[in-house]
């Protein structure tokens, strides 16, 4: 993929104010997938939001709320909320962390992980909707396009 330093003078530029800006075509698919994925969660009763935690807790389990709520994108009096709702359902679980133990961690409980594995394929099936139109290459380069977007914003 070419990166902007490697584009000759002002290709990179005019690449970027052709069409509409990129900023608001991102958040327009972001919204489109949030509403997608939460039409697809309503009949587990959870949110976007609250699937997305769980996923995080999924790849990283048994971390602090502090840090489930950098990674799942929500402030931490959000997810303070969020945890005591998904804590309710019993889909997550707090213990005491061995590390410190004036700190709770928060786990994925067996019931969360069923939940996931429920929602795998339609999360996959979503995934290749928003890409229907891409080959295989074109997702790639997606993909790395947005992960490069990131690393340069962060």
């Amino acid at each position: 993929m070419t990166r902007a330093h490697e584009w000759p003078a002002g290709d990179a530029e005019a690449a970027v104010e052709a069409g509409p800006s990129l900023l608001y075509l991102l958040k327009r698919t972001e919204l489109v997938v949030r509403a997608r994925l939460e039409e697809l969660l309503k009949p587990a009763g959870v949110t976007a939001l609250q699937y997305t935690a769980l996923t995080v807790l999924e790849r990283h389990d048994g971390i602090s709320a502090a840090q489930l709520a950098r990674d799942s994108f929500v402030t931490a009096q959000s997810m303070a909320d969020m945890v005591r709702a998904l804590e309710s359902r019993g889909l997550v679980r707090r213990e005491p962390n061995p590390g410190n133990r004036r700190e709770k961690v928060i786990l994925l409980a067996d019931a969360g992980r069923r939940l996931l594995a429920d929602h795998v394929e339609p999360a996959r099936l979503l995934e290749r909707r928003m890409v229907a139109d891409l080959g295989p290459a074109d997702v790639e380069r997606f993909r790395e396009a947005l992960k490069s977007a990131h690393r340069a914003l962060s």
